[in-house]
């Protein structure tokens, strides 16, 4: 299968002042174009021209000879979802009851869910994501990070919430500041919605 890059869910100056438009031009247009073209070039005969994207992309990281294929696949699921879980006028604790309760239940209430993942984030060392996801065998939430294009579904988790720390992420609107990005993000940005839909659906098993 080919893939395709998403439309943005909304108009570039939608994010505004949090993400500027010019991030959002690169980053969509230049950045995750990117690893679209190129996962398709890699794919091509991989032997997982058939596969969903997340089979795809979950055989590529078990197959250590397929690494540059998975840095773009991961990349291209990680984006797809990460354009979905901004919206205008989002963030703060303006979430569905469902999962504002997992959330107190799990990780201690919304303020020790929004320290741990700004602090996530800001411990990710050079590139790389923070998350909120799922644990497939236990059904605990629980914060992690991961390098590069990696994400929690390589590991066995369902990622219902993430946040891009690589540099094009962030740097035109915020400069070296990662930690004003991830606070703004968290308090401004999230679409709780969409996470709350993530949540609902369960544990995301793939079987590669």
């Amino acid at each position: 299968m080919a893939f395709t890059l998403p439309e943005l869910p909304y108009a570039y100056d939608a994010l505004q002042p949090f993400m500027s438009k010019e991030t959002l031009e690169y980053h969509h247009d230049k950045h995750h174009k990117a690893y679209v073209d190129k996962g398709n070039e890699l794919i091509t005969g991989s032997g997982f021209e058939n596969l969903s994207l997340e089979e795809a992309m979950i055989a590529a990281f078990k197959d250590k000879t397929k690494a540059g294929l998975f840095n773009q696949l991961g990349q291209h699921f990680n984006h797809i979802h990460f354009w979905n879980w901004m919206t205008a006028s989002g963030g703060g604790k303006k979430m569905p009851s469902r999962l504002e309760k997992k959330i107190t239940e799990d990780l201690g209430g919304y303020d020790v869910f929004r320290g741990n993942f700004v602090q996530a984030g800001m411990t990710q060392f050079g590139s790389g994501w923070c998350w909120l996801a799922v644990d497939n065998a236990s059904g605990k939430l629980e914060i992690t990070k991961t390098a590069n294009g990696e994400n929690p579904l390589v590991y066995g988790k369902t990622p219902i919430l993430g946040c891009d720390v690589w540099e094009h992420s962030y740097y035109i609107d915020y400069r070296n500041a990662r930690q004003k990005y991830l606070e703004a993000f968290v308090d401004s940005l999230i679409n709780w919605d969409y996470v709350g839909q993530l949540y609902e659906k369960g544990p995301l098993k793939i079987a590669a």
